[in-house]
């Protein structure tokens, strides 16, 4: 395996100690992503210097001149307070002629805007919930024709359930404009608000630029939740790891899925993938319906590297190790055919 130059790009305030000793598991659950990663690069025999970003280029200009890194491991995932302009990120990277891991800035700016993504998938007769969207200085006056409640009102643009809780589920139009007007306010993006499904939260890892290879559906389950709280996954459930235990959060293997509807799913993420023009890695999240309907709900290009989490659970299934899993990552980064390249 050659030994690689590697930069890994990553915030500034996330940058991980040399060591989890001395650590809570709060602590280590703000920066475990970029601590399990470098492990596995350094552990992998390849040479790392970390940079963490703020809001501008000039920590990676100048690791760039002096390191010279044959590759830049992507961690960001905003720049500016922005989740969209993760993409002008990556921009930035193919305008200086480096490799990297993870999606192309076209599929990022395509996924992260998910207004722009549903449409994309409405062309391509690809299931999803019915939506519309709210920019920022708008109100909502009336429910646009066939759209119905229930509602789940989100950010039209960031990510890792920022500004969803339970409150995002509305099943009125005072609710719906407060909820709009929350997301305006607090998160300070647009607003999108499309058909609560009810159903089975499942999601599937993809790798790949153009031969494409997926892990085993996988299956989100809060058998501890309250009856009267709705099933999704709220910024609580994402990142509170008291709240996780209370409801008995757990993430595995979909069970009881028949071999036809597996294929089913599998297509379909592969079918999203390419739709999309995403490549490196990434997680799509659907909904399975109780007539077992697959609804879309979105496409998150680099998806959470941690180890443990679902991305790497599932593919450690399809047998890669967590080391493994990084070098293949790296490998996609290196061989992705940038424009520049041609």
């Amino acid at each position: 395996m050659r030994k690689l130059r590697v930069v890994v790009m990553m915030h500034a305030a996330l940058v991980p100690p040399d060591s989890r000793e001395g650590y809570s598991e709060k602590d280590i659950n703000e920066w475990r992503v970029e601590y399990d990663v470098l492990t596995a690069l350094k552990g992998l025999g390849h040479e790392v210097l970390v940079v963490g970003m703020e809001d501008d280029f000039v920590e990676l200009r100048h690791a760039v001149k002096e390191f010279k890194p044959h590759l830049i491991f992507n961690l960001l995932t905003y720049f500016h307070d922005s989740g969209i302009y993760d993409s002008a990120v990556v921009g930035w990277l193919e305008l200086n002629k480096l490799a990297y891991t993870g999606c192309n800035p076209r599929g990022l700016l395509v996924a992260s805007d998910k207004a722009l993504a549903k449409k994309v998938l409405s062309y391509h007769r690809i299931r999803a919930p019915r939506f519309f969207s709210v920019p920022r200085g708008k109100k909502v006056r009336r429910l646009p024709a066939r759209i119905n409640f229930p509602l789940i009102v989100k950010s039209r643009s960031e990510h890792a359930s920022t500004g969803i809780s339970q409150a995002s589920l509305v099943h009125n139009l005072e609710l719906l404009q407060e909820r709009v007007e929350f997301v305006h306010r607090n998160v300070g993006t647009g607003a999108l608000c499309e058909e609560y499904i009810e159903g089975r939260e499942l999601t599937i890892g993809v790798l790949g630029n153009s031969r494409l290879e997926t892990g085993p559906v996988w299956e989100l389950t809060m058998p501890k939740l309250p009856d009267s709280a709705p099933n999704i996954v709220t910024s609580r459930v994402k990142w509170n790891l008291d709240y996780q235990d209370e409801i008995g959060l757990e993430t595995s293997k979909a069970k009881g899925l028949s071999t036809v509807k597996g294929k089913e799913i599998d297509r379909l993420a592969r079918r999203i993938y390419r739709a999309l023009g995403l490549s490196g890695y990434a997680r799509i999240d659907m909904r399975m319906d109780a007539e077992d309907r697959i609804w879309v709900l979105e496409a998150n290009p680099n998806p959470d590297l941690s180890q443990g989490e679902d991305l790497a659970d599932s593919f450690e299934q399809r047998g890669y190790s967590y080391s493994q899993l990084i070098q293949k990552i790296l490998n996609l980064g290196m061989r992705y055919e940038a424009p520049w390249k041609s």
